[in-house]
């Protein structure tokens, strides 16, 4: 299986070719708040170009679904669904939270894992796993003081873009915290890792893995446009 994996949903533009067994083809990240857009298609382009068959040669397409940012993580989706159409192979859609989650779940720490990605104005969409990788909660947005809460209670690790945030919040509430980085020892109490979008290599492992019939790739959002629109210049219908 020859995959190409991609992510626009958080703070890069990620893309990958992975063959399945075989490794990486060809791999690129770009760190960047906006723009995916603009990068995503010559970055998908440039990879190609590096492995034998280019686009041709792909089995399948995953994309993150989310959740991130509304404008972003469309992006990748709706070049996922336009790639496999186009090749007529299977697209399949991977959670963000999942996927920052699935290196740490794959190492076997004796904790509890969760993910927790900023939702702005307080908030982080969460998803935790017990220690067989099952769904503790979520996914959901909650308060980063309900995150913290449910990391009480034993040794836990958070995961994400958010993780800083709500170890402080669960430090604040009086959990033991000890903050460690890719690599590092868990240690006891509560454990962070911080990045700024998930690692697209596990993307395309927990895309490989996964089902098409039951991983669409459909915008995983969690919560409503904040937005309105302005109804100051309406004008009153007869």
């Amino acid at each position: 299986m020859r995959v190409l994996a991609l992510d626009t949903a958080l703070g890069a533009t990620s893309a990958a070719i992975v063959d399945f067994p075989g490794g990486v083809r060809a791999m690129r990240s770009l760190p960047m708040a906006r723009g995916h857009a603009e990068a995503l298609t010559p970055l998908v382009r440039d990879l190609a170009g590096e492995v034998e068959g280019g686009l041709a040669s792909l089995t399948r397409i995953v994309t993150t679904v989310g959740p991130g940012s509304f404008t972003g993580l469309r992006v990748a989706v709706a070049a996922a669904r336009a790639f496999g159409l186009a090749l007529e192979v299977p697209v399949v859609g991977v959670s963000a939270l999942t996927a920052y989650a699935a290196p740490l779940l794959s190492a076997g720490p004796r904790a509890v894992i969760a993910a927790a990605i900023d939702a702005r104005h307080g908030s982080v969409f969460f998803h935790s796993f017990w220690l067989d990788g099952k769904t503790a909660f979520g996914p959901a947005i909650v308060t980063l003081e309900e995150a913290a809460q449910r990391l009480s209670g034993g040794r836990s690790v958070v995961v994400g873009n958010a993780a800083e945030a709500v170890a402080a919040v669960a430090r604040g509430l009086g959990h033991a915290s000890e903050a460690h980085g890719q690599g590092q020892g868990l240690g006891q109490g509560l454990g962070q890792e911080q990045a700024a979008a998930p690692d697209i290599l596990w993307v395309a492992r927990l895309g490989a893995a996964a089902d098409p019939a039951y991983a669409p790739a459909l915008p995983l959002y969690l919560k409503g446009v904040s937005a309105a629109p302005s109804t100051g210049g309406r004008v009153a219908r007869a």
